[in-house]
């Protein structure tokens, strides 16, 4: 076996790997599939977390994680998918961040290995073992990986900013209810 072709195995792999935990994650915040709790349990706890509105962060963050861990699988709009999964993992570290690093005690460990994965798919390619391949890369040129990425980075710097501002000018005792419900929601 060549090194060109062990690449586009181990692509397939990681796309296969990385978009397929990505799209189970999605669909249990879109449909409560795989222990979920759907768009209202999710859309509840990301109010909670200071994402709002919480329908509308919950809708968007599934469509993110399913739509661009499935997209990621089958190695098809591999910049955009990326970008888009990378976006949602960026916001799941945003509230994860808080707990430090290591997910064991709630950090974002997990949520920041997923992004990484997906923005080095966006950045890397599919490989040849993919239907970008197969259709001629007419969803994955050059000039679309720092368009899709950019584009992802100023609206989740945006998303994220807001949420942000918004915890900052909770009062304290707000605050601390606040942190205390995430908790409880994470050791569910």
């Amino acid at each position: 076996m060549s090194s060109y072709d062990r690449r586009d195995l181990g692509l397939l792999l990681l796309r296969l790997g990385a978009g397929g935990v990505l799209a189970a994650h999605g669909t249990q915040k879109l449909f409560g599939w795989f222990g979920g709790h759907g768009i209202e349990g999710t859309g509840q706890f990301m109010e909670s977390v200071g994402y709002t509105p919480g329908k509308a962060s919950a809708t968007a963050a599934g469509l993110a994680e399913a739509g661009g861990g499935t997209l990621l699988a089958l190695g098809l709009a591999t910049p955009a998918a990326g970008a888009a999964a990378a976006g949602a993992m960026a916001g799941a570290s945003a509230v994860h961040a808080p707990n430090g690093f290591f997910n064991a005690e709630g950090g974002y460990e997990y949520a920041a290995t997923l992004a990484l994965a997906a923005t080095g798919l966006a950045v890397a390619g599919p490989g040849r073992l993919s239907l970008d391949h197969a259709l001629g890369h007419v969803f994955d040129r050059g000039w679309m990986v720092p368009t899709a990425l950019g584009v992802t980075a100023a609206a989740t710097a945006l998303v994220v900013g807001t949420r942000n501002k918004r915890l900052r000018d909770k009062k304290p005792d707000e605050q601390e209810a606040l942190f205390a419900e995430e908790e409880a929601l994470f050791r569910e």
